[in-house]
């Protein structure tokens, strides 16, 4: 049976918000989960939460009582501790308004290699030291729509970051995910026989002047600084997206589109 808690100075819920630190999640290897999409997507993919905090009323509001009876059962199973919580303590624990009246703390994913599918035509993401979690959300939302069979992150915003999987609006938990350092992924890649198609602002040859019809690897550099030299010594190809204007660079989600459906559209994907 769930526990009704109904001070925001519990220690259960004081240690839930302690995961908005990166140094906490890292400590405890766990991290929060909030908006009925992201909850869904978490539960669908048959993520197990350590515990699960649940404001009644929000949640009716929010029609979540599918997924409120889903935690009641996992708790009756003593597979999760499920709390209720007043709506003062829910503000406290909800990073952002329109939450669906529920927050997860799940364990952290497998962001190892072993995670990620080989496929004939292998397609991945390389997004290479990003710094704003909600790039790196719209990324991953991009990659689940484009078919990517995998993102890699090297560097950059941590991916259990609660507002990477808000930005993503759950797709974290749709899209395999690695992390690893840029020697490590550019071993694992090249070890597999995956082209790496460097996109730089710089390169003489046009994103739709390459070809990506065969295994591939799109690498995205960081907002502020581009790709690393790293990768772009070991890169196959060098792309440049055409700019007309004055701006000397994209967004890193709007780029990252712009090269992942560009393999869509040459592959002819449906």
């Amino acid at each position: 049976m769930a526990t009704h808690l109904t001070s925001p100075h519990n220690p259960r819920v004081k240690n839930a918000v302690r995961l908005e630190k990166r140094s906490e999640r890292i400590r405890q290897r766990l991290t929060l989960v909030e908006g009925a999409r992201e909850v869904r997507r978490a539960l669908a993919a048959g993520i197990v939460p350590v515990e699960a905090f649940v404001c009644p009323e929000i949640a009716a509001e929010e029609d979540m009582g599918d997924v409120v009876e889903m935690l009641e059962r996992l708790d009756a199973q003593r597979r999760v501790h499920l709390y209720t919580v007043t709506s003062a303590v829910f503000a406290r624990l909800a990073m952002r308004e329109e939450s669906g009246g529920v927050v997860l703390v799940i364990p952290f994913l497998d962001t190892s290699f072993e995670r990620l599918p080989l496929r004939e035509r292998p397609f991945f993401a390389v997004i290479d030291r990003p710094e704003k979690p909600g790039n790196l959300g719209a990324i991953l939302r991009t990659a689940d729509a484009a078919g990517v069979d995998g993102v890699i992150v090297c560097g950059g915003i941590d991916v259990h970051n609660p507002n990477v999987v808000r930005a993503s609006l759950g797709t974290l938990f749709t899209v395999p995910v690695a992390e690893a350092t840029a020697q490590e992924a550019i071993a694992w890649l090249k070890g597999r026989g995956i082209r790496l198609v460097a996109a730089t602002p710089d390169a003489r040859t046009l994103y739709t002047a390459v070809d990506m019809t065969g295994p591939v690897a799109v690498v995205m550099g960081s907002e502020a600084e581009g790709l690393s030299q790293e990768w772009l010594a070991a890169a196959d190809v060098q792309a440049a997206i055409p700019m007309a204007g004055q701006a000397d660079s994209l967004n890193l989600a709007t780029a990252t589109a712009l090269m992942l459906y560009e393999v869509v559209r040459q592959r002819g994907m449906q």
